[in-house]
């Protein structure tokens, strides 16, 4: 059965730090882009980041350039959110998925594997 498992998620204040992970199993973890979206009950899916097959080419959303760092850990078939200088506005269900190719990152299409998401709550 191939999924991916989110973990990490929680409340926190405002300026702290939260590390989200993806765990894949039943695929080859090689082989796929793998990134984060979150959304917002009653908004539209938006895209957080992206990080290629190769663990290097990375891609962030403009609102969380400088606070967010994508990295996956292919040894453990996990990739990795560390969420730091948390906003109000961060608050979300964050997903991993995995796609093919971080080309359209940001583009859901892109994707053909979801995780349930995990919740994050930052207060003020």
């Amino acid at each position: 059965q191939v999924l991916l498992v989110e973990s990490g998620g929680g409340a926190v204040e405002a300026g702290g730090s939260l590390r989200l992970s993806c765990a894949a199993s039943g695929l080859r973890f090689d082989q796929y882009n793998l990134g984060w979206f979150r959304q917002v009950p009653g908004k539209e899916r938006e895209a957080v980041s992206c990080v290629g097959w190769e663990g290097i080419t990375t891609y962030y959303a403009d609102s969380v350039k400088g606070r967010f760092s994508i990295t996956r850990h292919s040894a453990e078939n996990t990739v990795d959110l560390q969420m730091n200088n948390l906003k109000p506005e961060d608050t979300a269900i964050y997903t991993c998925a995995a796609g093919m190719s971080c080309l359209n990152w940001a583009q859901t299409w892109n994707y053909i594997l979801w995780g349930q998401g995990t919740q994050v709550t930052v207060s003020s």
